[in-house]
């Protein structure tokens, strides 16, 4: 048997259908089972022991031209509720062609019935979860672990899956014992969060008497570059390769993150993590993208950057840092 799945959107969102992918795995352990991916979110399954093959979608090739290169498999899986993936999986002409989109998508859901032979509705809407703040919304992994048991998995894994080895900790470098490992990224310094008092919750954070690692990569570097020169860390790394900051975390007492795919990292390597989420559409977002099955605090950036606004927001994260430590 054939299988292609495709997932080809951000790092966090496919460490989120991993547990889908190892249950398609363990459902049909003697099939052939093809991954498509971007080339950005491929370091998330180079190493992934439930793929037998990647498939690099190209930049300059249109999804459906790509998938047509996929004639012949028995089952194609989009695990993203996006055009590029379900035109991939569409094109593939394969006799089953699973996918999912979201139920207030009325017209999506009608074009996919012409795509697609199995169309599996999600009820993560923004503006309806808004509107009813009752609701559950079902976490990404379980919407596309819904997916997987429409394409036939009997056999589900429900844990994240991310190897880490001796020698990414080694390409990580020495870190400080038991340190809280601060994210950093565009959005500490934006929509109720502000440069200036990111650094200042670097020094609050200090009265936790853990050391204080922070990383980031090229949306941040500017912040970083300011932590370094503020000396309010203990160390801090910035571009590290994907594997190796994947390490970092491993090796961390807490994570504290803004709303990124590194809340996804760090459920992976199965560390307590408290992430700040944006303000807007705060309902859906923590609960679909709440950190997975780890201990957790999840906070909400506050509606504005007045002085008081800022000082209460920190206060809460650091709170929340020592209720996991």
């Amino acid at each position: 048997m054939r299988i292609l799945l495709s997932r080809t959107d951000r790092v966090g969102d496919l460490i989120l259908s991993t547990p889908a992918i190892a249950s398609m795995r363990r459902s049909f352990p003697d099939a052939h089972i093809t991954l498509a991916c971007s080339r950005y979110n491929s370091v998330v399954v180079d190493r992934s022991p439930d793929v037998d093959e990647l498939a690099i979608l190209p930049e300059d090739v249109a999804p459906a031209a790509f998938g047509s290169r996929f004639r012949g498999v028995d089952l194609a899986v989009a695990l993203a509720p996006r055009n590029v993936d379900h035109a991939l999986v569409a094109a593939t002409r394969a006799p089953r062609r699973v996918g999912y989109t979201y139920a207030t998508r009325y017209l999506a859901r009608l074009t996919l019935r012409t795509k697609l032979t199995d169309v599996v509705l999600s009820q993560a809407d923004p503006a309806t979860a808004e509107r009813r703040p009752r609701m559950t919304i079902a976490h990404e992994v379980d919407q596309v672990l819904a997916v997987a048991i429409a394409a036939g998995a009997t056999t589900l894994f429900r844990d994240l899956v991310l190897p880490v080895t001796e020698d990414d900790r080694a390409a990580a470098g020495p870190l400080p014992p038991r340190p809280i490992v601060v994210q950093l990224g565009k959005r500490w310094t934006e929509g109720g969060s502000t440069a200036e008092s990111a650094l200042t919750l670097f020094r609050e954070l200090r009265a936790l008497g853990h050391p204080l690692v922070a990383t980031y990569g090229d949306d941040a570097r500017a912040l970083g570059e300011a932590v370094g020169r503020a000396g309010i860390a203990d160390l801090v790394l910035g571009d590290l390769c994907f594997h190796a900051w994947a390490a970092v975390f491993a090796q961390a007492a807490c994570v504290l993150t803004i709303d990124t795919g590194a809340t996804h990292v760090a459920s992976a390597v199965r560390v307590p993590t408290v992430v700040v989420f944006e303000h807007k559409w705060f309902r859906l977002a923590s609960q679909e993208w709440s950190p997975y099955r780890v201990p957790n605090a999840i906070l909400r950036k506050p509606p504005d950057e007045s002085d008081a606004s800022l000082r209460a927001s920190r206060a809460e994260i650091v709170a929340a840092v020592a209720s996991l430590l």
